[in-house]
């Protein structure tokens, strides 16, 4: 430590400040600059046209690549397949999107995106195109003002687009046929529309299709429209016979739905979108009058019911009241045998049979009146040839008077309608009659009779052959001759007589002098008859 007396050291100098100078750049720096400002305004210009990124499920990858697959709405490219993934739970594959700013309409609720390859359905072939371009991702715009950023590709292309101006009706059907997405809808053969889709219902016993019909087709959709199959060819060979109806050769080769109204009444209210329509068979039961509620009947025939179908129809003098719902066997008691059983659903409203005169409101009025029919008429079920050809059976409801008493079982469901044996069991009984007539005839003792005859026939026809060879070498041969010899007499007096011959004259001559003798003879028989002395005394001159 220095001490106080000790000097203080110096002090430093005073620092000298200089004003820093200027920096200019340099001009090499110029085009780094423009080529930042540039890329810049792409990088901006990009990010304005950029639209919004989505994300589509689809059930494969197939087609589809991350960078190469375009998304195109009407072959105008909206979009690009940015990436393609594995979903968590390997059950499907995550496609996103970028879309175009121009296109950033489509992401909405209700767009649907599919990819386009080559495919054939209901429809047509499409995506035959994509064979030399690639599969690309296609997407249908929706209406829907809520936008959205997932969703689920259809794996099968929508067969209507959003933008087609019609309704659409939902068909309930017994089964499919040979119908598929995209069979065509006709209107008097006139293709209109198209089946969009198909789905089982939950209970598993009817269909629910979903047809798409075009405006302005639309309008002839009304409450009373009737639909039914129009697929290919309609050829039945059934107890009325043979049937071919046909529509139009593209749904002989692909099926379709065609609709009409009954009797062509399209007067009626136009049909609500969404309204649902049975599905006919074919076009007869389409447009058949309504049947009303179906009244089920038992029938228990005694003979076989080989040639009865379920579906034969059930026949009123003529009028078809209904069909055969089922046919089983039951066992009965009194004859401890199987018969068969016929379950029929018959439509009092096509012909009120049952409910002749005044309409029974009841299940016990209906039971009284089928009663009274059976006693007092003799209403009878009987089976009858419908096809000699195919030896089909239809069941015949008619009265039969002669027909033996029967007495309705009051308490039995549905109630039992007494039958009649049909045409070939009659036919059947009474060639068993025959046969049971021919049986009481002694065949054995008119064989025995009938072998004598044939023996003693045979022993006569061996004399006569005999007695055939010996005239044929004696008595035949002399007969000839004689016929022979008298066939040319014959040949030689006719050549004879004929015209002028020699020997006609002279024939004419001799008759004459033979006519003038017998008169000089009956002359000297008169003269001898009165003068026999003549014969002694000779002729006396008269005075």
């Amino acid at each position: 430590m220095p001490s106080a007396d000790s000097p203080s050291p110096p002090r430093p100098a005073e620092p000298r400040i200089r004003p820093p100078r200027r920096w200019l750049p340099s001009a090499i720096w110029i085009v780094p600059a423009l080529a930042a400002l540039f890329a810049l305004s792409l990088v901006i210009h990009a990010l304005n046209q950029r639209g919004p990124a989505i994300t589509v499920n689809f059930a494969g990858a197939q087609g589809i690549e991350a960078g190469k697959t375009k998304v195109k709405f009407k072959d105008v490219e909206i979009g690009d397949v940015t990436e393609v993934h594995l979903a968590p739970d390997r059950s499907h594959v995550l496609v996103r999107i970028e879309l175009k700013k121009e296109a950033e309409s489509f992401a909405v609720e209700d767009s649907r995106f599919w990819v386009v390859r080559p495919r054939m359905a209901g429809s047509g072939v499409s995506g035959l195109e994509t064979l030399f371009s690639g599969s690309y991702i296609g997407v249908d715009g929706g209406h829907s003002a809520k936008t959205s950023a997932e969703f689920i590709g259809l794996e099968v292309p929508p067969v209507v687009a959003s933008d087609v101006p019609g309704r659409r009706f939902v068909l309930v059907a017994r089964d499919i046929g040979s119908l598929d997405v995209g069979s065509p809808v006709f209107f008097r053969r006139i293709p209109v529309g198209h089946i969009e889709s198909y789905a089982l219902q939950p209970d598993g016993h009817s269909l629910f299709l979903s047809a798409f019909v075009k405006a302005p087709y639309d309008r002839f959709v009304t409450d009373n429209t009737r639909f039914w199959h129009a697929s290919g060819v309609d050829l039945r060979l059934d107890a009325g016979g043979l049937k071919l109806n046909t529509q139009s050769l593209a749904a002989m080769l692909l099926g379709g739905v065609a609709f009409e109204a009954p009797d062509g009444n399209t007067d009626a209210p136009e049909a609500a979108p969404a309204t649902r329509f049975t599905l006919a068979a074919d076009h007869d039961s389409a447009l058949k009058a309504p049947d009303g509620e179906a009244y089920p009947l038992v029938l228990r025939f005694h003979q076989t019911v080989r040639g009865l179908t379920v579906g034969a129809p059930v026949d009123f003098r003529g009028a078809e009241l209904g069909q055969v719902r089922a046919i089983t066997m039951a066992f009965d008691q009194e004859t401890a045998d199987f018969t068969p059983l016929v379950t029929v659903d018959i439509y009092p409203d096509r012909l009120d049979v049952i409910s002749a005169g005044p309409k029974p409101q009841t299940e016990a009025q209906r039971r009284q009146r089928l009663a009274e029919l059976v006693r007092r008429s003799g209403l009878r079920a009987q089976l009858r040839t419908g096809n000699l050809v195919t030896g089909q059976f239809y069941v015949a409801l008619d009265f039969f008077p002669n027909a033996p008493p029967v007495r309705l079982n009051p308490t039995a469901e549905p109630p039992e309608l007494p039958t009649v044996p049909g045409d070939f069991e009659e036919l059947y009984k009474q060639v068993q009659a025959i046969l049971r007539k021919l049986d009481k005839v002694p065949f054995d003792a008119i064989g025995r009779d009938l072998h004598q005859v044939l023996t003693t026939l045979d022993g006569t026809m061996k004399r006569l052959d005999a007695v055939a060879v010996r005239t044929d070498k004696e008595v035949l041969p002399e007969l000839r001759d004689s016929l022979k010899e008298m066939r040319t007499s014959m040949e030689v007096l006719t050549a004879a007589m004929a015209g002028d011959a020699p020997l006609q004259q002279d024939t004419r001559q001799a008759l004459k002098g033979l006519t003038e003798a017998t008169r000089s003879l009956k002359r000297l028989t008169d003269s001898l008859d009165r003068q026999p002395e003549s014969l002694l005394q000779g002729r006396k001159e008269p005075q």
